[in-house]
């Protein structure tokens, strides 16, 4: 996701390491890429226009103090880390500060999803359903899509998945379904009204119209646009135009997960000055996020976002268990079946590309990494090597020799020189986790910490560079206190970590 428009900053930011002032010639070069970028993603060229001269304003002229802070908590500062400061900024004003929600005041509250047919309407109709069971809200989903194939069908199974019930009538208008809906919301105790409206392939003025009827006669607190974030530029003039004739009050950018070139992310709420409320990320019912523009630009500038990450993790991860394997992986105890619970985590999580993608230290390295250390196929391959092997084996690696990975390959349908690469895998992952356990936490003994970087870095596919340069003693002095104070908690949730573990 994004990758176009994340290339462009990289190669501005790289272009300016080693400067001390930014000048107006070095800041033209560097925001050159940032342009070709933009427009290759499809960014409004006004849009585009107005992004450059704001950042070009701010930066042109700046002399770049080496050093930020005092004392202890002095850390330096580049015209890189300035510049990308100033991109981070003028990208959240872009994109909208605010974090958008919907109008639930009323009672039954009406949420009214238009947009063109394929945008993925009926699909985050579900999405947001879902949502609001998870805030104890008590949704009604409506079929008002009564012109598409299987779609009364396709909302239908939705609801069963999500258990939510559907209303439908067959025969009946679009626009008085709507009304009933309302009516039977009330007389039920339903608590929001979800209307999935029908789409076109191209906007008409009888689609508009059966629009305008719905909104009239139900007076919705919540009209959502849903764009299809791969349509790029076309994506803001059928906006502009939904937004002329149903005056809607947010969007939902959808397939963020995909070939999106993120050039709608950026230029929608700039032309119609309406929120984005929620991105789409998969085609799974949970894989919708509330729209956060400080979360988007980190990732678009390399920074990752671990808000957005940890929002992944409460929801797929049950904390308890997480607690106790991290302390079995800390004290050693590093078997297949732990191993195959991180592996299920992070599909929970999404996919390998989106979760890398939010991780500060690697979210900058997704491009250089090989592509099938991110392939999410290779994950149902672990899965089914591990599965394949009996409940001792996983729970006693060591017991397995030549003979045993020659039954896991029949067993698992993959070569034994694939079954033999993960079993190396697994041992050097085991004992890193062993050498980070001894030291006493992330950063409690340097020289232990900086010999598991070296073990994890020799797993094929996997660069010791890429792990955080402040492990190294030198940069250890340039913590601030905060830092400080982290690395010392840390230190003491290891040593209670290992004392549990031992007894």
């Amino acid at each position: 996701m994004l990758e176009t428009l994340s290339r462009g900053f990289r190669s501005a930011r790289l272009k300016l390491q080693g400067r001390t002032v930014l000048t107006e010639e070095n800041i033209a070069e560097a925001l050159r890429d940032v342009r070709v970028s933009l427009l290759e993603a499809d960014v409004e060229l006004g849009v585009v226009r107005e992004f450059l001269d704001a950042v070009r304003t701010r930066s042109v002229g700046e002399v770049v103090p080496l050093r930020a802070g005092r004392g202890d908590g002095a850390f330096r500062v580049t015209p890189a880390d300035h510049f990308v400061k100033i991109c981070h900024d003028e990208l959240v004003a872009l994109m909208g500060a605010e974090e958008g929600r919907l109008d639930l005041s009323e009672r039954p509250a009406a949420v009214m999803m238009v947009g063109l047919q394929g945008s993925g309407k009926t699909t985050t109709a579900g999405k947001i359903a879902r949502n609001l069971i998870k805030e104890g809200k008590r949704p009604l989903l409506v079929a008002a899509d009564i012109y598409r194939p299987a779609a009364v069908d396709q909302l239908m199974t939705i609801g069963r998945r999500v258990g939510v019930p559907v209303f439908f009538i067959k025969g009946q208008d679009p626009v008085a379904l709507c009304e009933l809906a309302m009516t039977q919301a009330r007389s039920v105790g339903r608590d929001v009204v979800i209307f999935d409206t029908a789409g076109r392939l191209a906007i008409d003025e009888t689609l508009m119209i059966e629009l305008e009827r719905i909104r009239e006669r139900t007076e919705p607190a919540n009209v959502l646009f849903v764009c299809d974030a791969m349509i790029g530029q076309d994506a803001v003039r059928t906006a502009a135009a939904f937004d002329r004739r149903l005056n809607f009050t947010g969007f939902v950018l959808t397939k963020l997960d995909g070939d999106a070139r993120g050039g709608a992310a950026l230029s929608i709420r700039r032309v119609t000055g309406k929120p984005i409320l929620f991105v789409g990320m998969g085609e799974g019912l949970d894989r919708l996020e509330p729209f956060r523009a400080e979360g988007l630009a980190g990732r678009i500038l390399g920074m990752g976002d671990v808000v957005g990450l940890m929002r992944d993790f409460e929801n797929a991860v049950d904390r308890q268990q997480a607690e106790a394997d991290a302390q079995k992986m800390l004290a050693g105890d590093f078997t297949f079946d732990t191993f195959t619970n991180q592996l299920l985590a992070i599909r929970k999580m999404g996919s390998l590309r989106d979760v890398v993608g939010k991780m500060p230290i690697l979210s900058d390295l997704v491009d250089q990494l090989p592509e099938e250390a991110l392939d999410d196929r290779e994950l149902n391959r672990v899965e089914a090597i591990v599965q394949s092997m009996t409940r001792q084996e996983r729970l006693q690696p060591d017991l397995i020799n030549e003979s045993r990975i020659r039954r896991i390959a029949r067993g698992s349908g993959r070569s034994v020189v694939e079954v033999k690469a993960l079993y190396d895998r697994f041992l050097v992952a085991r004992q890193a986790m062993r050498q980070l356990g001894r030291a006493s936490g992330l950063f409690g003994s340097l020289k232990q910490v900086r010999k598991a970087r070296r073990m994890l870095g020799s797993v094929p596919g996997l660069d010791p560079g890429a792990f955080p340069a402040a492990l190294e003693a030198d940069e250890e002095n340039a913590l601030s206190p905060e830092e400080k104070i982290a690395r010392r908690r840390m230190l003491q949730e290891a040593r209670k970590a290992r004392r549990r573990g031992r007894r």
